[in-house]
């Protein structure tokens, strides 16, 4: 029977630890972890928050943060070093309201018996709250001033009563009569406040006041109608009776940024990372921390702030559905076959409804999908077939699937440029290949043959300074060519978006033109049959990441058939770039690239764009100016690039003579590139040369000496003046009318 009786007694306290566990829980939950571990927080009814402590210093922050308890009275008082009383603390606000003793003067009809001037000093992590307090003056002809130790902030007020006998409203608060106010400044940790009289003729016995005071507060905490202006201090019998107004003091727990106290040490948030934030001061130096939404409990102790449990509070955080607790938020989720917002209300639908309509949905859409990938499979096949895919796959070029292209661009979503043969791509195959995708617009007339006429070109091509060719997809609506991506963009851009300082440069500007002239040679001489690019300019020269100028797009681009110099076709290009005889007769020449190359060493030399050019607000003639300005001696005074010493001013001259030979209006005067690059290599070997051994002067001044082999300057004549060009007047009429309207552009 006793061992019966037990057995229940062991189930009853074990149900009863059951019930009470829900309740343990909540209230472990609602913990604020107020004072540190193993620190008294209390002092009589007063609880004391970290970083605050009690006594013992290593309860606090710092010496900053320690408040004394004194036990002696009842209740306990709290004070900060042991003098200005503590009324309340907040660690939400960061503040701090203390009583400190007013400043007074009294007197009687013979003048002034008693004064005390009040001086106040905070430690570094405490300010005088500018936004909540406010110095004030109270008693009659009263004057009372305020300054800070330094000197460097003084300010006041001054109260009259006249023939009134009251110093203040009777509702207490600073009326202007007997009664001053004046805002203090920010970033205030010291202050002086003294008491004078108006004038020194006032009479003292005519308002039957005793005493004035000046001091500090919270206007919203203290009603002046408490001070007893007719009784004098020195006649109270308790200290408590003196007038200590309520003072709030702004505190900071770090004296640095939030950015600069945030790390492993130092920083004075406690808590879990993302429960707490930093805020910096708005009066001065400092920072102070906060619970983030969605946590609780005091943003300074080691424990920091605590994640709420909404799940476990229905009443304040509602859920219809089912509830998960997150760090710092929750979710709820409506029941199966029910949506809404879980948070607010869920509304439901029945449950067969639902799946018939998901299975039927599920069928329609497995259906569109196969007729979809069966029809966008048999068109590929036959854009294959059109892009001439049976063909181009036997050759020694990769092809690429238009998924491949799609992933590598990101559904073609970096757009590199734009012209009017369509758009250019970046993208970045699997092989970490950075690639340029070339897409044609698809509303472009005869796009095939173009399509076929660039991979005919740009198959045969194979040099260091041409755009190189890695593949092509045949399988879309319009052919997309894969080329190597150039990183640093065009010529163009660099001289006329960016004006990049790489270009101020002389020796950057002849490698480039060196390189270009490299590889259009290589077009004129090397290519069987010989290819003219046909749209020579500066938006066609890529520069990659070591400055390597590479020529692009041949979508214009001429075969020259063998034992021919050139071909009669319709006139294609891009103004202020275009061969003027080339535009007047239409015979195609691989002249017409060397005009274009030369139009290109003035832009380099100028920084001007040829097709835009203006002067005194007018378009003008950038080719006519460059011109006068070399035969005038002022080549030096439009230039866009500088010179670091003679060598270079002489290889600047003998480019700018070269470029007017290129530009001759006679397309047989004109060198051939072969020569331009000749010509362009050997100023290249001078300036590497000039550069590596300058402190050799006479080995560099023996190298310059290839200046002799250069060609001879022809200058810039007109074609009606050399017996050489068969040009009439009336087609250079023709030609002139027609530079000045828009050629098409391939």
């Amino acid at each position: 029977m006793m061992a019966q009786g037990k057995t229940i007694t062991i189930w009853f306290l074990c149900l009863v630890v059951l019930l009470l566990l829900p309740c343990i829980a909540t209230a472990a939950e609602e913990t604020s972890f107020v004072a540190k571990p193993g620190c008294n927080e209390t002092c009589g009814d007063f609880i004391v928050p970290y970083p605050f402590g009690i006594d013992d210093p290593i309860c606090a922050k710092n010496e900053d943060f320690l408040l004394n308890c004194s036990r002696t009275t009842t209740p306990p008082k709290l004070y900060i070093g042991g003098k200005v009383l503590v009324y309340n603390v907040s660690v939400e606000n960061s503040t701090v309201t203390v009583g400190i003793d007013a400043a007074a003067v009294c007197y009687n009809e013979t003048g002034i018996t008693w004064q005390f001037d009040q001086q106040i000093k905070l430690s570094e992590s405490w300010t005088f709250s500018n936004s909540r307090n406010k110095f004030t003056a109270l008693g009659c002809d009263n004057l009372g001033f305020m300054n800070d130790a330094d000197g460097l902030f003084g300010s006041g007020c001054f109260s009259l009563c006249g023939n009134i006998n009251v110093s203040s409203s009777e509702d207490g608060s600073c009326s202007g009569l007997g009664c001053c106010q004046t805002p203090i400044p920010k970033n205030l940790k010291t202050l002086n406040m003294t008491l004078g009289k108006v004038n020194s003729t006032s009479d003292y016995s005519r308002t039957g006041i005793s005493c004035s005071y000046a001091f500090l507060t919270d206007p919203t905490l203290y009603n002046i109608l408490d001070i007893d202006l007719f009784t004098n201090p020195t006649d109270l019998l308790e200290d408590d009776q003196y007038p200590r107004p309520p003072v709030v003091l702004d505190w900071v727990v770090g004296k640095d940024k939030c950015e600069a106290s945030e790390g492993p040490s130092g920083y004075a948030c406690g808590g879990p990372a993302g429960s707490t934030s930093c805020n910096k001061s708005d009066n001065g130096d400092g920072y102070r921390c906060l619970c983030m939404e969605g946590y609780f409990g005091n943003p300074y102790h080691p424990q920091g702030c605590q994640d709420i449990d909404e799940c476990n509070d229905p009443k304040r955080y509602s859920c219809h559905g089912t509830c998960k607790n997150e760090p710092g938020n929750y979710t709820c989720s409506c029941p199966l076959g029910m949506h809404g917002d879980g948070k607010i209300a869920c509304h439901g639908v029945r449950l067969i409804i639902i799946f018939a309509v998901i299975g039927a949905m599920s069928l329609f859409v497995i259906i569109i999908f196969l007729i979809f990938i069966l029809c966008k499979r048999r068109r590929r096949e036959m854009n294959f077939i059109k892009h001439g895919g049976s063909v181009l796959e036997n050759q020694r070029v990769r092809i690429f699937k238009e998924e491949e292209l799609i992933k590598a661009t990101q559904n073609y979503n970096h757009l590199l440029g734009q012209g009017g043969f369509g758009s250019v791509y970046k993208g970045v195959l699997l092989d970490k290949t950075i690639i340029a995708v070339k897409k044609p617009r698809v509303d472009k007339k005869n796009l095939n043959i173009e399509f076929q006429h660039e991979i005919r070109i740009i198959s045969q091509v194979n040099h260091k300074n041409v755009v190189k060719l890695l593949g092509l997809c045949l399988h879309t609506d319009v052919p997309l060519l894969v080329y190597e991506y150039i990183s640093n963009g065009t010529l163009y851009d660099l001289l006329h978006k960016t004006r990049s300082s790489f270009l101020r440069s002389w020796k950057n500007c002849l490698k480039i033109a060196e390189e270009t002239a490299s590889a259009l040679n290589y077009l004129h001489s090397s290519a069987d049959p010989p290819i003219i690019h046909r749209d020579v300019k500066s938006a066609n020269i890529l520069l990659d990441e070591h400055h390597t100028a590479k020529v692009s797009d041949f979508g214009a681009s001429v075969l020259i058939p063998t034992g021919q110099n050139g071909i009669a076709t319709t006139a294609q290009g891009t103004p202020g770039y275009l061969d003027p005889e080339y535009l007047t007769t239409g015979n195609l020449t691989a002249k017409s690239d060397v005009y274009s190359f030369g139009v290109v060493l003035v832009e380099l030399l100028t920084g001007h764009n040829p097709c835009t050019f203006t002067r005194f607000g007018k378009r003008s003639n950038l080719i006519q100016y460059f011109n006068s300005s070399l035969q005038d001696n002022n080549l030096f005074q439009i230039l866009n690039v500088e010179a670091v010493d003679r060598i270079e001013r002489e290889q600047i001259q003998e480019i700018a003579n070269l470029a007017m030979n290129c530009m001759n209006n006679c397309g047989e005067k004109r060198p051939t590139m072969m020569e331009v690059a000749e010509v362009l290599g050997k100023l290249m070997r001078v300036s590497q040369a000039n550069f590596l051994v300058q402190h050799n002067r006479e080995e560099t001044e023996s190298l310059a000496g290839d200046f002799d082999l250069l060609l001879p300057s022809r200058g810039f004549e007109n074609a009606t003046s050399l017996m050489g060009c068969q040009l009439s007047e009336s087609h250079l009429s023709e030609s002139s009318s027609i530079l000045n309207s828009d050629v098409s552009t391939v």
